[in-house]
């Protein structure tokens, strides 16, 4: 029994790797791929991942692209010692920038993990949620140093996607459709973490990649040692009482802890976020269509600078209700 069952999970080990590795192997559109070779320079980090709405959902001129930045240590991504050292203590540190790419501007939020921080907050104990969901939905590998690099980066991704299942079945339905329990897991992740979005748009995430959502799931509950049955398009784990009532205390702690995290991150971000000047800039031309100049002294210290900024908003109806 115990033969079969480490066969069982070596074939949907085999299952998902192959998946994974062809999904991050995806071609993207070229302009992106061109975004994160100037972004890069000479930089060499062990992979650039790419995900989010503009992976979803195509490029535009309003797009925010997403991107990890994954490196093998914190000196390795150019910043000061004090970035590095938050990166550490709270990571990821996320940085704006802003690209002229085959004459069209473009725009990027790029965070950065160690690889041993992506390891480590993609696994089912850590109490941060926000790693492994982000990396359970769909996303490419645009940039790798090397075929070695590559695959520690897609087990990584592997390792999102078992503990998000995982998750997904203690926190879902006791019985449903394969999508019900993403659907179920995101609801729940949403409201772990900092968010202004309604909750329609966890459930749009399943509905933009429902393919992807109904083939990964049961291998990776295989590899979480979940069994389950499936019969007229429903599938139902095997989850006891006691398992759920302890995953539902678990999940509460996590919930609990989810958004002073965030806000920490936020308050650690006014100290290390580069480029947020002119991050503010392009958001607020986004929302009200005023534009600002930054001048350097701006650019270098936004704090300093915001007070006249925000008048000048101010007096151009920047705040009014529209």
């Amino acid at each position: 029994m115990a033969g079969t069952e480490r066969s069982m999970r070596r074939e949907a080990t085999h299952q998902l790797m192959h998946l994974l590795a062809h999904e991050l192997a995806t071609p993207v559109a070229p302009e992106v791929t061109q975004f994160v070779e100037q972004m890069l320079g000479t930089v060499r980090p062990l992979g650039v991942l790419f995900y989010g709405s503009g992976l979803r959902s195509g490029i535009d001129d309003d797009t925010l692209l997403d991107f990890y930045i994954i490196v093998s240590k914190q000196s390795d991504w150019p910043r000061s010692r004090l970035a590095c050292l938050a990166n550490a203590v709270l990571p990821p540190n996320v940085e704006y920038k802003e690209l002229q790419v085959a004459g069209r501007a473009m725009r990027a939020k790029v965070a950065i993990l160690s690889l041993a921080q992506l390891r480590t907050l993609t696994g089912f104990a850590t109490l941060n949620t926000t790693v492994w969901a982000r990396f359970s939905q769909p996303v490419r590998l645009v940039w790798q140093q090397n075929i070695k690099a590559g695959h520690a980066i897609t087990q990584c991704i592997l390792r999102a996607n078992v503990t998000a299942a995982r998750w997904a079945a203690l926190l879902g339905p006791d019985r449903g459709p394969l999508t019900a329990f993403w659907n179920a897991l995101y609801a729940n992740t949403y409201k772990a973490e900092l968010r202004v979005e309604n909750g329609r748009r966890s459930s749009g995430i399943v509905d933009a990649n429902q393919d992807h959502y109904e083939r990964v799931l049961l291998p990776c509950w295989q590899l979480a040692g979940i069994t389950f049955v499936q019969d007229a398009g429903n599938v139902a784990p095997d989850i006891a009482e006691s398992q759920r009532a302890k995953a539902q205390h678990q999940w509460r702690l996590r919930a609990r802890l989810g958004r002073p995290l965030n806000i920490l991150r936020l308050i650690k971000a006014v100290y290390t976020f580069k480029g947020s000047a002119r991050y503010a800039a392009w958001k607020v031309r986004r929302h009200s269509g005023i534009e600002i100049a930054l001048s350097p002294f701006a650019e270098k210290h936004p704090l300093l600078a915001a007070p006249p900024v925000l008048w000048k908003l101010w007096r151009q109806g920047a705040f009014k209700q529209r």
